[in-house]
């Protein structure tokens, strides 16, 4: 779901192998059904000092709606609050608006296209004010 009917090698970003990153995946029995990683990097127009973005958050089709996704993020959002960090930012898919809003974030600027990919906002939340 992260890049579907794309090759698993678009997948891979810039910073996957920094010790500041990492990644978290959610499991049904045997069956690897969520992802997401948090990268650390600043967000020009996001006041906060620490920020860490949210990259590649997606859970499989026939998973979705059970609260995985929420889940899995809050997680991340935890991991994140032991590191003191101050804000999450992430660039939200238009058809996830409502999952974030939901997770208490909130859209800063206008819609811009990823190439490929389709239209997305920058979405972010302070966590530890």
């Amino acid at each position: 779901m992260l890049r579907a009917g794309k090759p698993i090698e678009t997948c891979v970003f810039d910073g996957d192998d920094l010790e500041t990153t990492f990644h978290l995946g959610i499991h049904t029995k045997d069956k690897l059904v969520g992802i997401c990683s948090f990268f650390k990097k600043d967000h020009t127009d996001i006041q906060g000092k620490n920020q860490y973005q949210l990259r590649g958050m997606a859970v499989l089709k026939e998973y979705q709606g059970l609260g995985l996704g929420n889940i899995i993020l809050t997680y991340g959002e935890k991991i994140l609050e032991e590191k003191k960090v101050e804000v999450i930012w992430c660039n939200a898919r238009e058809v996830a608006l409502n999952f974030y809003k939901k997770c208490g974030y909130q859209i800063i600027g206008n819609s811009f296209l990823i190439q490929d990919i389709g239209w997305h906002y920058v979405m972010f939340k302070f966590i530890n004010d």
